[in-house]
């Protein structure tokens, strides 16, 4: 049974037989699609067998053959009926990951069977709707011709045999899928900033949006800027009632809206809490139905994307309060940020990752920023090591949002040297993440560290919330004591006078073959003589 890192190195040992065939970005679609069918046939299979025995199997060969034979039987329809209800899909015995790993020992391997199993799933319930889209079996990618390309997906379905996706406990699988998703993005680098935001921001991030908000049942989680759904996701570390939490996200590219969907169901988040869509942010407002605002936002959007920045969004209830002014069209940060804090309930935390130019951008940002600090509603800004995002090399901060607190207070935290060097990033370990958690909740001015800065620190500073201006950090340069430094020069001056006497000694004692080389050694000993 694999576990933990058997069943890390089993599924990134998939992406061993797709690498070199395809980029990254590209086998990533493959690996994680065929490792979330896996889990849904095996899921099926296991149910299968626990409503005709009421346990779970030893081994899923067992239930592929039970299955097989209840098929038959005169209660096939009611087994149907039942599986369709409680998991929302069916399969044909010949559909399952067993029989098309049978067939692939056989070497009678048909990808025809596996498009229809991906079919079947997509056309059983709405949520499912879509989600092999991206999986193409025919593609080129995997081999020229019929034969080359069902042989590659074959392999990948042979070495998928070795991760038992029923046994594993708890968050081991969903974490195991994490893990995959973070190495995709390790190697996929700049295409990864669609759907992957680094573990110690995402910690950080979701933490804080957290704290306080622990305990709460039915919690409601947004993030309009979704990628894979790792950052709604890590909210459930830190709730008490995690089964409870519903997840509201969209996701303007499709494949990484399917990656998501994929995410929370090998995290064991029921249907009826995802509520996830494809679409773009920005153009058009969701949700807009019943729930609308949310106990926490989180969002790592794409940073100072285009957008239109069209008149009538300046009636639009989620920018219109603040001075007739829209982010600017090259610069959409404050879009996304007006659109989360929108979304926010009075009582929630928005948490948001961002360039450090929204903190003193003038034009319609500084009216925009202006308005946020005069209303209250910036909390903390804590400033991220650079080199942190396989996007961008730039520093990066988070800013920490609230709706009608008292005080106007904002907390700086100085982050920028809280991390290791590994490989090419930078990257922030657990002691880095509890110490920039420790100064958020202390909330307190620390030398060099954190500054709670009164509103009238920040009117004197025009409403620019460039760290720097709020946390010193420059080392004060060591006095210099002019007695030794003075003494050190003697000494120093008597160990040359004496190394050119040595010097001189044994150039004098030296004798020679010509009158030339004697005359010029003379002329260095007369130069040595007069320093």
């Amino acid at each position: 049974m694999a576990e933990g890192k058997d069943l890390l190195q089993v599924l990134w040992s998939g992406a061993d037989v797709l690498r070199g065939k395809m980029d990254a970005n590209e086998y990533k679609t493959y690996l994680l699609g065929l490792v979330f069918y896996k889990y849904l046939s095996d899921s099926y299979l296991s149910k299968v067998y626990d409503l005709l025995n009421d346990g779970t199997p030893d081994d899923l060969e067992e239930a592929q053959d039970e299955y097989e034979s209840a098929m038959n039987s005169d209660d096939a329809n009611d087994l149907l009926e039942e599986l369709q209800e409680s998991l929302r899909y069916t399969l044909d015995p010949d559909m399952t990951y067993i029989s098309m790993l049978r067939d692939v020992k056989n070497n009678s391997f048909n990808r025809e069977k596996l498009q229809a199993a991906f079919n079947r799933i997509q056309e059983s319930d709405e949520i499912f709707n879509g989600l092999f889209a991206d999986v193409d079996l025919y593609s080129n990618r995997l081999g020229t011709g019929d034969q080359k390309q069902s042989a590659t997906v074959a392999e990948v379905i042979r070495v998928l045999d070795g991760a038992d996706l029923i046994h594993t406990k708890g968050d081991i699988l969903g974490n195991a899928y994490e893990y995959l998703i973070g190495q995709f993005a390790s190697e996929t680098g700049k295409k990864a900033g669609e759907f992957y935001t680094p573990h110690g921001p995402a910690q950080i991030l979701c933490r804080i949006a957290m704290t306080g908000q622990e305990d709460k049942k039915g919690l409601q989680v947004y993030d309009p800027c979704m990628g894979s759904g790792s950052l709604m996701l890590s909210c459930r570390n830190y709730s008490s009632e995690p089964e409870y939490i519903k997840y509201y996200g969209q996701e303007l590219m499709p494949s990484t809206y399917n990656l998501a969907r994929m995410n929370m169901f090998l995290h064991g988040v029921l249907p009826e809490n995802q509520h996830l869509r494809n679409g773009d942010t920005l153009d058009a407002d969701w949700p807009t139905g019943e729930d609308t605002e949310f106990d926490v936002v989180t969002m790592n959007p794409p940073y100072s994307a285009n957008w239109s920045a069209a008149e009538g969004f300046k009636q639009d209830e989620r920018f219109m309060d603040y001075g007739g002014k829209l982010a600017p069209k090259s610069k959409a940060d404050y879009a996304f940020l007006l659109h989360g804090f929108y979304h926010l309930k009075q009582t929630g935390t928005m948490a948001i990752v961002l360039p450090h130019g929204v903190l003193f951008r003038g034009a319609a940002e500084g009216t925009i920023r202006q308005i946020l600090l005069e209303n209250g509603s910036i909390y903390a800004v804590i400033g991220l090591p650079s080199n942190m995002f396989y996007n961008t090399s730039i520093p990066t901060c988070i800013i920490v949002l609230k709706k009608h607190r008292e005080g106007r207070d904002v907390l700086f935290i100085d982050a920028s040297k809280q991390f290791v060097k590994e490989k090419k990033q930078n990257v922030m370990q657990d002691e880095h993440i509890d110490h920039v958690v420790e100064l958020y909740n202390n909330r307190q001015s620390v030398d060099k560290e954190a500054c709670l800065a009164s509103y009238d620190d920040i009117v004197k500073n025009d409403f620019n919330l460039n760290i720097p201006r709020y946390v010193d950090t420059t080392e004060e340069e060591p006095e210099i004591d002019i007695k030794a430094l003075t003494q050190s020069i003697r000494d120093t001056d008597k160990e040359i006078k004496e190394g050119n006497e040595a010097l001189l000694s044994m150039m004098r004692e030296l004798t020679f073959d010509s009158d030339e080389t004697r005359d010029a050694v003379a002329n260095l000993i007369s130069v040595l003589e007069g320093m």
